[in-house]
């Protein structure tokens, strides 16, 4: 479904994936990771136990870099048997940190699309993540100027949403969310009333995969790339 332009005054931008690439830098690190706890493990159960140690780390560290790390420090001690050696946990830390410290590189049409956009809507971020690594990530980019507000959430639901539209003084079918996860970005916004348009990104962490037919047949839309936006509210 398009959206409603009359409506519109608010878009929210989804950052990670959505504004810069983030996933492949994760999946590079555990690329590495796997590599350096072979002696223990293959590299299909790390990756498995890396996941559920994950998931069940979320409502203690929730979503970022730093918490990426300390799970990833868990699970060397689970599948090493507490044999990992203070060394390995040195190299894990280290690949954290080259993590955090990893340039990300805005994805096409990023800047074109917010000047044109900005003159027209209210532009904000809408996002999850630790604050210090997303508020360096925006830092960086070089686009912050085009956002009236940023909201670094701890996690993405209905209410989570509520909060940001009341925050903003808008009505539901006033906000229109970007984003490339369905789960994230797009499921609790059409729930509430709202508009979405999913660009999806190559590489997706499987905890945000949600499948396009379990999503309600309404008030979203899935685009290829972030431009294609333009034509519908340029």
């Amino acid at each position: 479904m398009h959206p409603d332009v009359r409506k519109i005054k608010v878009i929210g931008f989804d950052a990670d994936d959505t504004l810069w690439v983030n996933e492949p830098f994760y999946r590079e690190t555990e690329k590495q990771f796997c590599t350096l706890l072979k002696a223990y493990l293959n590299e299909e159960e790390i990756n498995r136990h890396l996941f559920q140690v994950e998931i069940g780390n979320l409502e203690l560290y929730g979503y970022g870099s730093k918490a990426f790390m300390l799970s990833l420090i868990e699970t060397a001690i689970l599948v090493s048997g507490g044999k990992v050696t203070a060394g390995e946990i040195r190299k894990i830390l280290e690949l954290g940190k080259a993590q955090i410290s990893q340039h990300n590189p805005l994805l096409p049409g990023v800047p074109e699309v917010l000047a044109t956009l900005a003159s027209r809507y209210r532009l904000i971020v809408a996002t999850k993540g630790d604050l210090l690594d997303q508020e360096r990530k925006l830092k960086n980019s070089g686009i912050s100027n085009f956002f009236h507000h940023i909201e670094i959430m701890s996690d993405k639901t209905e209410d989570h949403y509520r909060k940001l539209m009341n925050h903003l003084d808008i009505k539901p079918d006033q906000f229109l969310m970007v984003g490339n996860s369905l789960k994230s970005d797009i499921l609790p916004v059409i729930r509430l009333g709202g508009y979405g348009i999913h660009i999806p990104f190559h590489v997706t962490w499987q905890h945000e995969e949600v499948l396009e037919h379990e999503m309600p047949d309404a008030h979203y839309m899935t685009l290829n790339t972030l431009t294609e936006i333009l034509p519908l509210l340029g």
